[in-house]
C-alpha cells in the first residue's frame, strides 16, 4: 500500500507522522520504504540522523521531490510491503504527483478551525482525483491536539460535516515527538508502553484494518 500524507499547511506534524507511521510499520515486521517528496527534506534528515548516532535501520528512505512521483513510487511499491509518502507543505504538481501515486490519503490537522477551512484545497483536490480514481481512500488525522481541550472535542463535531471522514485515532501533542527529531528514535523506541507509542499504534492498526 501507498500512504501519502498531504497537506498544504505547515505545522500539523505531518513528517513525524510519517516516520512513526513507517517505523511502527517496519517495527510490525514490514518491508516499508519512506519517500521524502518534501523539498525540505525533514524525513531524510531524521533518518540521518539515525545513522549518525549508529541506531539501526528501521526502513528504506529515499528523496524524491519530482513532479514524476507518479511514475516512480509504483515500482519502489513492488519492492516493499508498504510505501509512506511524506508529502510537501503546498499544493504544487509535487503535490498532485504525491496524490496520484497513493492508494490512501492521510490529512494530519491540527484541531483548530483554521486548519480545517485550509484543508478545504486539498479536499476538493482528493475529492476531483475520486472521480477518476474510485478506489482511492482518504481521511483526516487529528494531530498535535492538546489534553482535553474543548477546541478538541468541537474540531470532530466540524469534521463531519467535511466529505472526507477522519479516523478515530488521534495523537496528541507530546514532548517525545518533539524529542524524536533530535534523537532519530520512535516513541515506540524511546519507551514502548508510553501513551505516545499506544497513539501511533493505534493509528496504525485502524489504517490497516480498516483501509480508512
Amino acid at each position: 500500500m501507498i500512504i501519502a500524507l498531504l497537506n498544504q499547511k505547515g505545522g500539523v506534524g505531518k513528517t513525524t507522522l510519517a516516520t512513526h507511521l513507517a517505523g511502527e510499520l517496519a517495527l510490525q515486521g514490514n518491508s516499508v520504504i519512506l519517500l521524502d517528496a518534501d523539498p525540505q527534506g525533514s524525513a531524510l534528515d531524521w533518518t540521518q540522523r539515525r545513522n549518525q548516532l549508529g541506531l539501526p535501520r528501521l526502513f528504506g528512505a529515499v528523496g524524491l521531490p519530482r513532479d514524476n512521483l507518479h511514475q516512480e513510487a509504483p515500482e519502489l511499491a513492488r519492492r516493499c510491503d508498504h510505501v509512506v509518502i511524506d508529502g510537501p507543505a503546498r499544493i504544487t504538481a509535487l503535490a498532485r504527483s504525491a496524490l496520484l501515486a497513493a492508494d490512501l490519503v492521510l490529512i494530519p490537522l491540527q484541531p483548530s478551525p483554521y486548519d480545517v477551512w485550509a484543508s478545504a484545497e486539498m479536499v476538493a483536490l482528493i475529492r476531483e482525483a475520486q472521480v477518476f480514481r474510485p478506489t482511492l481512500r482518504a481521511a483526516f488525522v487529528i494531530s498535535r491536539r492538546v489534553g482535553t481541550t474543548v477546541i478538541g472535542r468541537e474540531v470532530r463535531n466540524a469534521l463531519v460535516d467535511q466529505a472526507l471522514p477522519a479516523l478515530q485515532s488521534e495523537v496528541r501533542q507530546r514532548i517525545v515527538f518533539a524529542d524524536s527529531v533530535a534523537t532519530g528514535q520512535l516513541a515506540r523506541e524511546r519507551d514502548a508502553d508510553s501513551l505516545a507509542a499506544g497513539e501511533i499504534a493505534a493509528l496504525t492498526e485502524e489504517i490497516l484494518r480498516s483501509g480508512a
